[in-house]
């Protein structure tokens, strides 16, 4: 009758044992995911900062363009538009 107890306390003891390497395993492999998932973010933030800040140069840029058109009735300078002024010898 121990013997058998024995037995089955020693097969429920590897159980366990078994299930805390897979259970330590399975928290590492997740680890290592977060560790990927917040390197990934860290880089997707930093784009996005550079975009919000490109967005930001360009808006500039049109919003003085449109502003100079409309009111200081300022047009794009084009080759026929063009007046070269030249030195006369003295």
């Amino acid at each position: 009758m121990i013997g058998r107890i024995n037995a089955v306390l020693t097969v429920i003891l590897v159980l366990c044992a078994l299930a805390l390497v897979n259970s330590q395993y399975q928290a590492r492999q997740l680890f290592i995911e977060l560790g990927r998932a917040q390197s990934q973010w860290r880089q997707l933030d930093i784009e996005w900062s550079q975009l919000q800040l490109d967005q930001s140069t360009l808006g500039k840029n049109a919003r003085i363009e449109a502003s100079a058109r409309r009111d200081l009735n300022m047009v794009p300078l084009t080759p026929q538009r063009t007046q070269y002024l030249t030195m006369g010898a003295k």
